[in-house]
């Protein structure tokens, strides 16, 4: 029982987990009842009249997640408490019996609609728990109401680009716990919107085993196929808000697709990782975090750790009372993207003439990892599983910043590589990795150099290499 390195290094993302990744950057919206009780996790016996945002406007979410460079937006429907963001057929426990808008709103397509007008791709979390629901517990009613409501979202907003599954599985009102039919979950995802990836408790994209912000030093997108189980096992689902779940971290869990991973298990899938955290300590607002805002240089940290170690990065901006994301948090995003935008505007490798020690054909030259174009890209021979790129800049730059990006549509290979500045006469170290995937961006003490050359010491079957970017993060500071 083994998979061969051959067999991993052809295991490709299927297309709408293509377009997922090249998102990298996006949001999550946790808004609902509990906003106004001041509750991480409704009971489900809240009143719809709570529900009052008095100056909600989808439009001031939207532009928040621009000026961070967010690509994309993910609202809570639905949470555990079961309370709809939309006036569901199924249910009166929904924004039609609140006071906002006279009962007459409809937040799902406002946040969807908005979005829609601003260019900011639109999906859907929706809580399969419903602390409220009464069917929920008798399994097979409950399924059949589930998924009539997944049709009533997937088939009246436009394109989702995600729907989010979380795994919590507590008791219903009628103190029975439900037995999901994930497959009919998927079957209607699938029908509805193709194009969805479906993240977390779903065969997509993988949660990254944490909300704390923690990323692997090595994040394989090629793992065991059996990961795409874990989260929907009731077992390892969350029962408690204790506090204690959000600060988990698996450490047995670091690798998930070294060499000695694929040599016990029988099969790999392309699952890749996701790594969501909140820009405060809570998800939904609360009054008392309003000064406990991630710091700029956090949220550069993570940007960097998350969209810069093959995962992709879902930061939570949870709105006020108002219906606004509140002032403190704005702000903090207006900077995150500024900074974001400083670093990375100046490719300094661009262009830039580059020799490979072996190169597989006219079409796979190494001047396309500077060309800035994502339809081509280098590779050598199938089989050179070793080899080095030298980049000459032209002239001495000032760099602590480079950004590698493999042709993830050939799948993932590199699995360890180095990258090295030309000092005089003297190649020195200044960075060492052990995985490439989507993006990896290296982060080094500035050094000043005319040459840098990429040695690739292990791969799989053979490394490819779409883009080799130059930075240096202070240079439009």
């Amino acid at each position: 029982m083994s998979v061969s390195i051959k067999q991993a290094a052809q295991v490709t993302p299927a297309a709408r987990q293509l377009l997922w990744q090249q998102m990298e950057f996006y949001a999550f919206i946790h808004f609902t009842v509990n906003t106004f009780t001041d509750r991480e996790w409704g009971l489900g016996d809240e009143s719809p009249e709570l529900f009052n945002p008095t100056e909600l406007d989808a439009s001031q979410w939207v532009e928040a997640c621009q000026s961070a460079g967010m690509k994309g937006l993910i609202l809570t429907c639905k949470h555990h408490d079961g309370f709809c963001l939309w006036p569901s057929s199924y249910t009166d426990h929904t924004v039609k019996n609140s006071p906002w808008r006279d009962g007459q709103g409809d937040l799902v397509r406002e946040v969807a609609e908005a979005c829609q007008k601003a260019g900011l791709k639109f999906g859907i979390y929706v809580s399969p728990w419903d602390r409220h629901e009464p069917k929920y517990g008798d399994s097979p009613a409950y399924n059949v109401y589930f998924v009539n409501q997944l049709r009533e979202l997937l088939t009246n907003y436009g394109d989702i680009f995600c729907v989010w599954f979380d795994g919590a599985c507590g008791e219903g009102p009628n103190g029975k716990r439900q037995v999901y039919d994930w497959d009919a979950y998927y079957d209607i995802i699938r029908e509805c919107q193709p194009n969805a990836v479906i993240s977390v408790c779903g065969p997509d994209v993988r949660w990254c085993g944490n909300e704390a912000g923690h990323t692997r030093s090595a994040e394989w997108s090629v793992v065991p196929a059996s990961m795409r189980d874990n989260e929907r096992i009731q077992e390892n689902s969350q029962q408690v808000d204790d506090g204690k779940f959000a600060e988990r971290v698996g450490s047995q869990e670091e690798d998930l697709g070294s060499r000695e991973v694929l040599a016990r298990v029988d099969e790999v899938v392309w699952y890749p990782s996701e790594v969501n955290t909140s820009i405060r300590p809570g998800w939904f607002y609360h009054s008392t975090e309003d000064d406990k805002v991630k710091s700029l240089d956090e949220l550069t940290d993570l940007y960097e750790r998350t969209v810069g170690g093959n995962a992709s990065f879902l930061l939570n901006l949870p709105p006020d009372k108002r219906g606004l994301i509140h002032e403190n948090d704005v702000r903090r995003l207006r900077e995150l993207g500024q900074r974001i935008a400083a670093a990375y505007r100046t490719d300094l490798a661009a262009g830039a003439e580059v020799k490979a020690s072996d190169t597989k054909d006219e079409a796979h030259q190494a001047k396309h990892v500077t060309d800035g174009t994502v339809d081509t890209y280098w590779c050598p021979p199938e089989g050179v599983e070793q080899a080095e790129l030298e980049m000459d800049l032209g002239r001495e730059v000032h760099a602590d910043r480079v950004v590698l990006m493999e042709n993830i549509r050939e799948g993932q290979r590199v699995e360890r590589f180095r990258l090295e500045g030309l000092e005089g006469e003297t190649w020195k170290t200044i960075y060492e990795g052990r995985i490439i995937g989507y993006k990896h961006i290296c982060r080094f003490d500035r050094v000043a150099a005319k040459r840098i050359r990429l040695v690739i010491d292990e791969s799989r079957w053979y490394p490819t290499l779409q883009a080799f970017e130059v930075y240096d993060s202070r240079l439009n500071g």
